[in-house]
């Protein structure tokens, strides 16, 4: 039988948004974040970190973008405009993830209780740890003489 092969073009290897001939939208790239062109552009703006279900809904109501929009059907304009608010707006990405670690690391040189359970490895929120718990503590190790 025949086997179709496709061969790789100059689009395959541009890192920024191209448009195909249709006009169709091959990437968007908001926040440094390639966007999904096929899903509708609340969830894709989830795929930003920092923008959750809440936030992505704002985004479309003050932009006045239907909620049934796709990624693929929008305008230049409109990401650029959904891109500057973003910038403007919130905190999303590399600059929400330094906050963050930033947060945890006072937290350990504080020395307060929460602190020191980031710093051992232990659940931080008043979970149990007599059993479970295993997400933070790892996988369990043996103990010699431990059987019954």
């Amino acid at each position: 039988m025949f086997a179709f092969v496709k061969t790789a073009t100059i689009k395959d290897f541009m890192p920024y948004p191209t448009r195909t001939a249709t006009g169709a939208k091959t990437l968007a790239r908001i926040a440094g974040v390639n966007i999904p062109t096929n899903k509708r552009v609340v969830i894709a703006l989830q795929y930003i970190h920092g923008i959750g279900q809440k936030n992505a809904n704002t985004i479309m109501e003050q932009l006045k973008i239907p909620m049934d929009r796709r990624v693929s059907q929008l305008t230049d304009a409109e990401v650029l405009q959904i891109r500057e608010m973003i910038d403007r707006d919130f905190m999303v990405e590399g600059d929400l993830r330094r906050e963050v670690g930033m947060n945890i690391k006072r937290l350990m040189d504080l020395g307060c209780y929460r602190g020191l359970r980031h710093r051992r490895g232990l659940p931080v929120r008043g979970q149990r740890t007599h059993t479970n718990a295993r997400t933070r503590k790892g996988p369990a190790k043996a103990i010699a003489g431990k059987k019954k």
